[in-house]
């Protein structure tokens, strides 16, 4: 659909573009990425031929640009610029049916029912129908922007080149333009070259990226081979960390702010508070968290860590919302907690500081064995839902990598189990030796300061500690059990 080979183009005596060549297949959505100053805006010039280059062409649908005269150009490609003069005070209605000039012909060109169809289209898919008969001076940024990309659409483009084009538009107004131009890319096989400064919204939008650095093709690839984290740090230079959308397969690049005000304090046993009805871990910063619990599972950030004592009947239907009601009620702020539930009486609890050169990990944990399963014989089981009993709490002062939480885990589950089979605690409906508990929860929270700990497992120092932690407060949660339920 558009071939751009070896262009080369100065102004005066600067290097703006240097030897560009890709090519773009009909029905693909491309973003073009840079700093400022790569040439972005220059080549997007360049493809809509409102610049000659000095050496290279550009080819659209097989035929060099220069060979298209300006109408017939424009049934093929349109153009939504970032900066529009606006000179005179059209109304909406008026500027968008100027995209139906390429398509009218005859010395007194007439309006059609076709151009009619059309424009009544565009002006509904782009939201400008309620304001159709405004000047287009009495619109917002974001209003206009609607508007003039009507005017590109009424054109019938096979190609449409984009710059910026959610700039100026608020957050709903970006996800319904680039959900809309997604669509039209697959169901009218429309092509599309778009400039972006946001590289998370060319990564989530985009088929392809083409990344430019001084002048030059840094990468033409898939989003996820395009947006490395050396990469970007490198072109863009500034300190990033690349990570995934959260339900998409698309790669996200997070901006890390200069940390001007450092965190040098730690957790220690101090934070921990007990009471009958739960047990509490306070700090005054936010802990990079993975959890299991009721609120707050998988990964963020929290300052609160509860683990609520519920009788071993308890039963609700929406627990999550029982909970949070909970949290709030006790003056807790949900957003900001890990909300955990245990049969396990609070008097107990077992927990521990373990000191290291470097960094340091207070273990956590309440323990029963009221609903012990072998998970290798949990087909004997029913799936009913029981309040957890062992729950593994892991604070660590220092810096963990995402391999290191999850290793951590898988430690922790490690040590937990050995304690059972140390014990002989079986499972009572196979009489096959416990792995756990039906409803085990576990969080690992590192302040994410000081040593960076890149590994958990068994034999490292980090799995060590935890290996360690877990095993003897397991222990001690248990052997507090049985003194309080032996009889007297």
């Amino acid at each position: 659909m558009l071939n751009v080979r070896n262009l080369f183009f100065q102004y005066e005596t600067k290097q703006i573009l240097q030897d560009i060549s890709f090519a773009v297949n009909k029905g693909e959505m491309v973003g073009i990425l840079g700093p400022n100053g790569s040439g972005k805006t220059t080549l997007m010039k360049i493809i809509s031929g409102i610049l000659t280059p000095q050496e290279g062409q550009v080819e659209i649908k097989g035929r060099p640009i220069a060979q298209y005269k300006t109408k017939e150009l424009a049934k093929v490609v349109a153009v939504l610029s970032q900066h529009v003069n606006e000179s005179f005070s059209y109304t909406v209605r008026e500027i968008v049916s100027l995209g139906r000039y390429a398509h009218q012909s005859g010395l007194f060109q007439s309006w059609s029912a076709k151009d009619e169809e059309m424009l009544n289209e565009v002006m509904r898919q782009t939201g400008v129908v309620a304001f159709q008969d405004k000047s287009i001076h009495e619109l917002s940024g974001g209003e206009k922007q609607r508007v003039y990309l009507a005017q590109a659409l009424a054109q019938e483009p096979e190609i449409l080149l984009l710059d910026e084009p959610t700039n100026h538009l608020d957050l709903s107004y970006q996800k319904e333009l680039l959900d809309n131009l997604r669509e039209w890319s697959r169901e009218r096989n429309l092509t599309i070259i778009c400039i972006f400064h946001d590289l998370n919204l060319a990564g989530l939008y985009c088929d392809r990226l083409l990344l430019l650095h001084d002048g030059k093709v840094e990468v033409d690839a898939s989003p996820s081979n395009v947006l490395q984290e050396e990469r970007v740090k490198r072109i863009y230079q500034t300190d990033v960390i690349s990570t995934f959308h959260p339900s998409r397969p698309a790669p996200q690049i997070a901006l890390i702010p200069r940390n001007t005000m450092r965190n040098t304090m730690k957790i220690n046993t101090e934070a921990i508070t007990i009471t009958s009805e739960r047990i509490e871990v306070k700090v005054p910063f936010p802990l990079y968290t993975l959890s299991s619990g009721v609120i707050g599972a998988g990964m963020g950030w929290y300052k609160s860590f509860v683990n609520r004592h519920v009788d071993k009947t308890y039963r609700c239907e929406d627990y999550r919302e029982e909970m949070e009601d909970y949290l709030c009620r006790n003056g807790f702020i949900p957003s900001e907690t890990v909300g955990m539930m245990t049969a396990v009486y609070t008097e107990d609890v077992a927990y521990k500081l373990i000191e290291q050169p470097n960094f340091s990990v207070m273990i956590v944990v309440t323990g029963g064995i009221g609903n012990a399963v072998d998970a290798a014989m949990t087909n004997k089981h029913s799936s009913f839902i029981n309040p957890g009993t062992i729950n593994i709490w892991i604070f660590v002062n220092g810096k963990l990598s995402e391999q290191a939480f999850l290793q951590s885990v898988i430690t922790a589950t490690e040590a937990k189990a050995a304690v059972l089979r140390d014990r002989k605690i079986k499972d009572l409906e196979t009489g096959t030796l416990a792995t756990g508990t039906s409803t085990d929860s576990i969080l690992v929270a590192a302040t994410q300061e000081g040593a960076y700990l890149e590994f958990g497992g068994t034999i490292t120092e980090l799995g060590k500690c935890v290996a360690q932690g877990v095993y003897q407060c397991l222990t001690k949660s248990l052997d507090k059990r049985d003194r309080r339920i032996a009889p007297k």
